[in-house]
């Protein structure tokens, strides 16, 4: 009798540390988050205030929506090499025809949505690694971007200017426009019943298979979804900077990566979390442009270092899965 109630008293205890383990691995994000502004309160406490958070997350928006594209590639169980010279052919083509001939620009940012869809159906129909298929796109984006604006150069338009440079009342524009990009990606993958046939097409698509829907459709729709918010980050990218560079998205690939993963994201099974994307990738942009900066850690070992931090963060997941188990 005493055995059994031991045993049935473990029973209840287990599910309540399990639970207790996925809240944590929940907030392991928004930890990580809120370490790094601690510490960057602590270096330079003027750092904290409207017009800090204006200047540290200048750059951060443009790195949230890559890593939002980014997030949905993984979701389909695919990685994308390419984001990083697509927003880069994108601040381009803004900085150049979107200003000069804005109908020809927005054809083109169009009909590169539409060459990422298609991306998506190649690399379903013929069974193709999205790691080669997009590090081949890689280089056909960063040479489109060449042939566009040869040299770094051209203006933003107007309006893209005058939309990134808005200031808002008490609350910084980028935290706005974080709060509202994680709102909308949420609801519409995480809420919305076709946002979990596309979440399925990486957790299970055997089964979404079976149940008649179209994996090849997902996967269009998944890619094209990442050209569109990659086409978002480039254009941003541009209307902060105010000109254009062929190579000034190139290190957006691999902070697209660690953003996602820093956000609760698996690289298998479908599981992405648009909210710890978003956190992420402010994490991200937070520790390369301040906190580093404040420690007076030299520019070389910036991008070490966010390795050091995303490697941290993944090893305090790790021992959390753990305890799920």
């Amino acid at each position: 009798m005493t055995f059994v109630s031991l045993n049935s008293s473990v029973d209840r205890r287990a599910p309540s540390g399990a639970g207790k383990a996925r809240t944590l691995r929940a907030m392991l994000p928004a930890l990580s988050l809120a370490l790094v502004l601690i510490a960057i309160a602590w270096l330079n406490p003027r750092a904290i205030s409207y017009f800090g958070f204006s200047l540290m997350l200048n750059l951060a928006i443009p790195i949230a929506l890559a890593t939002v594209a980014q997030m949905f590639v993984i979701a389909g169980n695919e990685l994308d090499l390419s984001i990083g010279t697509f927003v880069g052919f994108v601040g381009c083509v803004t900085a150049t025809w979107l200003r000069e001939a804005p109908l020809l620009g927005v054809v083109v940012l169009l009909g590169s949505i539409g060459v990422y869809a298609l991306l998506g159906a190649l690399i379903h129909l013929r069974n193709l690694p999205s790691i080669v298929v997009t590090l081949g796109m890689s280089f056909v984006w960063q040479g489109l971007a060449i042939l566009v604006l040869p040299k770094p150069g051209g203006k933003a338009p107007e309006w893209l200017q005058a939309i990134t440079s808005f200031k808002p009342p008490f609350i910084p524009f980028p935290i706005i426009a974080a709060i509202v990009i994680a709102a909308v990606v949420y609801v519409g993958l995480m809420r919305t019943s076709y946002g979990v046939i596309l979440r399925g097409s990486g957790g299970n698509p055997a089964a979404l298979a079976r149940a008649g829907w179209s994996i090849l459709r997902t996967k269009i729709i998944l890619f094209a979804l990442a050209g569109c918010f990659g086409v978002l980050s480039g254009m941003t990218l541009i209307g902060i900077t105010s000109s254009g560079d062929a190579n000034i998205g190139n290190g957006y690939t691999l902070l697209s990566i660690a953003g996602v993963i820093l956000g609760g994201g698996e690289f298998m099974g479908g599981r992405v979390s648009p909210i710890g994307a978003v956190i992420g990738a402010l994490t991200l942009a937070l520790a390369a442009s301040s906190l580093l900066t404040f420690m007076h850690i030299p520019p070389d070992w910036q991008v070490a270092a966010n390795g050091a931090i995303l490697i941290i963060v993944l090893a305090a997941r790790a021992l959390i899965s753990r305890r799920e188990a």
